[in-house]
């Protein structure tokens, strides 16, 4: 039994806590917008705290001491991911009969964010990994989970998530990567772009169209790497996160086989979104470990950075600074454990609740750690301080899982459907 799924079973059994969930569901309509005694369960709160040290030591003794020479060097830690298996963090919200730890959407953010204090980039391939085997776990067959969950769960293999392609980013609704059927088969053919761990996963779940134009025609298929036609572009050299490589993956004429498609046909852009958002959660969660760590690095440096004869803490200046700081941290992870405790709850505004936590948390959390930099004066611009690598790792998550224009775009939607 994993460290995780050891500290989960001694919450109350699983039947009763559907039952929680589902008289909860009854309920949440008669408050606005949730009730926010469910956000945090106090009967969890020391197995949350739990979770939190056990990622946060593991971390600190196996991720913060590697993470400018991963950076550096452009390395997938494999081992050390399988490692992180060991305690669970391959299948943290997978059910746990194929290995999972069958935790809640809170309790993976709170690890998530954990995690990325040590390193944010492969912390944010955790959580890809982790989204493609709840997707499997999910929506897949009896069949699907337990060929493939187990060994993904382990991180035996490696899983990656298709959905973008070149000229489809922010409209996956339009994506042309066809899958025809052909026999015992679906032939796809298209290319996806951008896909973190292409190359070096072992599994890509892939989305595909099957049908018409539109999302309706849109299928979801699990696709191992060896597959006749299957093959990666050229490894990607990116701005950061640089401890997991960025392929292209490419279809020509890639044989599937039939009992590989996921749900059903024209179900896979449902699947897409449902992904997304808790994709948009974990990647929140991740920037809020990056802000995390850049604070902690802040606060250690203008103790003892000295100008006019007195530390840089001395000044008002620089308190000012890191109380708003402080207090930005604080209003992005109030949004982001909302929203995953909404997500644990099914509420029926979770997708434009998840995107404002989005948007709110990886805007605010990059400056944060611009700020963290500033603070730091010339040294935050050297490699020898980390600082540099969380700036350059949180970048990116203002543009993937959804772009934060189309968080806006979803949220203005919701207010005006209302």
């Amino acid at each position: 039994m994993s460290a995780l799924l050891n500290i989960a079973a001694r919450r109350a059994p699983a039947g009763l806590r559907r039952a929680a969930t589902s008289a909860t569901s009854q309920i949440r309509h008669y408050s606005s917008p949730i009730d926010l005694r469910a956000v945090v369960n106090r009967r969890f709160l020391d197995e949350q705290k739990e979770l939190q040290s056990l990622a946060r030591a593991f971390a600190d003794n196996e991720f913060a001491p590697k993470m400018q020479e991963w950076d550096e060097n452009q390395h997938f830690p494999a081992d050390v991911l399988r490692k992180g298996a060991e305690l669970g963090f391959g299948g943290l919200y997978t059910r746990e009969d194929v290995g999972g730890a069958g935790l809640t959407r809170l309790d993976t953010s709170i690890i998530f964010e954990a995690l990325s204090t040590g390193c944010t980039s492969t912390t944010a391939y955790i959580s890809i990994h982790n989204m493609c085997a709840w997707m499997i776990d999910s929506f897949g067959s009896e069949e699907q989970r337990q060929k493939y969950l187990p060994r993904l769960t382990s991180m035996e293999q490696f899983a990656s998530y298709c959905l973008t392609e070149p000229g489809a980013g922010s409209d996956a609704g339009g994506l042309s990567t066809t899958a025809v059927k052909k026999g015992s088969h679906y032939v796809l053919n298209g290319s996806k772009a951008f896909i973190s761990g292409g190359g070096s996963s072992d599994v890509y779940v892939i989305m595909a169209r099957t049908g018409g134009p539109g999302p309706k025609g849109i299928s979801c298929f699990i696709v191992e790497k060896g597959f006749k036609g299957l093959s990666f572009g050229k490894k990607e050299n990116k701005l950061g996160w640089n401890s997991q490589p960025t392929r292209a993956v490419i279809m020509e004429d890639c044989e599937v086989p039939a009992e590989n498609l996921v749900g059903v046909e024209g179900q896979g852009f449902s699947i897409a979104m449902k992904g997304l958002n808790g994709g948009r959660i974990n990647i929140g969660s991740c920037s809020l470990g990056a802000a995390q760590a850049s604070i902690e690095a802040a606060v250690e440096h203008v103790k003892v950075r000295k100008q006019f004869n007195q530390p840089l803490a001395h000044f008002q200046n620089t308190q000012f600074k890191l109380a708003d700081m402080a207090t930005s941290l604080l209003s992005s992870r109030l949004m982001i454990r909302q929203a995953a405790a909404m997500l644990d709850q099914g509420h029926p505004d979770v997708a434009s609740y998840c995107a404002m936590a989005k948007l709110h948390s990886t805007d605010e959390c990059f400056k944060i750690i611009d700020d963290s930099l500033q603070l730091h004066g010339g040294y935050g611009y050297l490699k020898d301080y980390k600082v540099n690598v969380f700036l350059r790792d949180a970048r990116v998550h203002r543009i993937l899982e959804g772009t934060n224009e189309v968080m806006r775009m979803v949220t203005s939607r919701a207010m005006l459907t209302e």
